[in-house]
C-alpha cells in the first residue's frame, strides 16, 4: 500500500487548506486515517491503481484524451469574448445562443458531467503520485 500512504500525505494537507474550521479538520483527518486499512480503502486503491495504469498508457488516444478534454474547455471559456462582443452589437443574438447553448448542456446525462469529473480528477490524483514517486516531473 505504499501508493496510499504517499496518497494521504497530499491529502491531508489538501485538507488543511479546503477546512478552515480546527475541529472540523481534526475530524477529517481523523476520518482518512480510519479509513487506512480498511476494505473500503483498498477498494479505492484499485480504482486508483486503474487510472495510474491509464495515465501511464502509451496509447495515443489515452494520451490525447485529457488535453483534448482541456482545449474543449478552454474554447468553451474564450468563446466568451467574441460572446461579450456580439452582445454589445446584438444583444438579441448573443442571448438567443447563450440560450441554446444552455439547453443543450443541460440536456446532457448528469453521468456524464460525473464520468468527466471523477476522470480529471483520477488524472491529478495519479499525476500527483507520479511526483511523489519521483516518476515525473
Amino acid at each position: 500500500m505504499p501508493f496510499l500512504e504517499s496518497l494521504i500525505g497530499p491529502v491531508a494537507s489538501l485538507i488543511d487548506k479546503i477546512i478552515p474550521d480546527k475541529d472540523a479538520r481534526a475530524k477529517a483527518k481523523l476520518e482518512l486515517l480510519k479509513l487506512e486499512g480498511t476494505q473500503e480503502l483498498r477498494h479505492i486503491e484499485a480504482r486508483l491503481a486503474a487510472i495510474v495504469a491509464e495515465a501511464n498508457s502509451r496509447d495515443p488516444w489515452t494520451s490525447r484524451a485529457r488535453p483534448s478534454f482541456l482545449y474543449v474547455i478552454y474554447i468553451m471559456l474564450l468563446w466568451s469574448l467574441p460572446m461579450g462582443v456580439l452582445a454589445a452589437f446584438n444583444p438579441a443574438t448573443a442571448k438567443d445562443i447563450a440560450i441554446g447553448m444552455n439547453a443543450y448542456l443541460n440536456g446532457l446525462p448528469e453521468p456524464l458531467y460525473a464520468l468527466f469529473g471523477t476522470g480529471y480528477l483520477g488524472y491529478t490524483a495519479a499525476r500527483q503520485w507520479g511526483k511523489v514517486k519521483g516518476v515525473e516531473r
